[in-house]
């Protein structure tokens, strides 16, 4: 996308890419989300490594890049004046502010490399929520342990943290908790193995289930049997 792109030329080309989405209905939209420390950072990878056929959509983020992370596996680290320019540019499907650092999905990220490929986000509530807005079809899957005593010991399993800053997070874990009720399934990580496989059961599952053109697969099979 070139520079100084017009307002509405980038607003035009966010729709194309949203309606190609919604158009394709045979491959859903999935959007992972639930408290930080959940752990569905973990699960997402290993789903994703699992099924070749799901492709991440790689967010954008200002917060300091983490040990053994990777530019444009990871994230697409940025900082905080670029990020806001791009949300005042259109560029993002979501975005939100997520312990003083900002986080987005760059609609130019959504395009999809083949017609194989259903997408993966991994996000925020705010961001499951506004994506569910623009792609009323996608798949919204809540991750959380079994245990706020869970979620609190993987928290500060991170590394050291002030006080004030684990408050914030438990605070903000609350909030996220109770919107759970608007999501599709509920991924309860007890143990990452089940995690894991009730994460992909539930790809798996919807994926049969958008393939909602059955009647050009009728045809198809209608044509072979004729021509036999």
């Amino acid at each position: 996308m070139k520079r100084g792109a017009s307002r509405a030329t980038l607003a035009f080309m966010g729709d194309a890419i949203i309606d190609t989405l919604r158009r394709s209905t045979a491959l859903p939209v999935f959007v992972v989300s639930g408290p930080s420390g959940a752990g569905k950072t973990s699960l997402c990878a290993e789903v994703l490594a699992q099924l070749p056929w799901l492709q991440a959509v790689v967010s954008h983020t200002t917060r300091p890049v983490r040990r053994g992370e990777q530019e444009g596996r990871d994230y697409f680290f940025v900082d905080r004046s670029t990020f806001e320019r791009m949300i005042e540019e259109g560029k993002f499907l979501e975005w939100a502010e997520v312990h003083g650092h900002l986080y987005g999905s760059s609609l130019e990220n959504m395009k999809r490399p083949g017609k194989e490929k259903s997408l993966l986000f991994e996000v925020d509530c705010r961001g499951a929520r506004q994506i569910s807005q623009t792609l009323k079809e996608a798949v919204l899957v809540f991750v959380m342990t079994p245990s706020i005593a869970d979620l609190i010991s993987r928290i500060q399993g991170r590394g050291e943290m002030s006080p004030e800053e684990l408050s914030v997070r438990i605070r903000t874990a609350k909030s996220e908790i109770q919107q759970a009720e608007d999501f599709d399934y509920l991924v309860i990580n007890d143990g990452f193995a089940e995690a894991v496989d009730e994460l992909k059961s539930i790809v798996i599952a919807e994926s049969c289930r958008h393939r909602q053109s059955v009647a050009s697969w009728r045809e198809r099979w209608t044509k072979e049997i004729d021509a036999l």
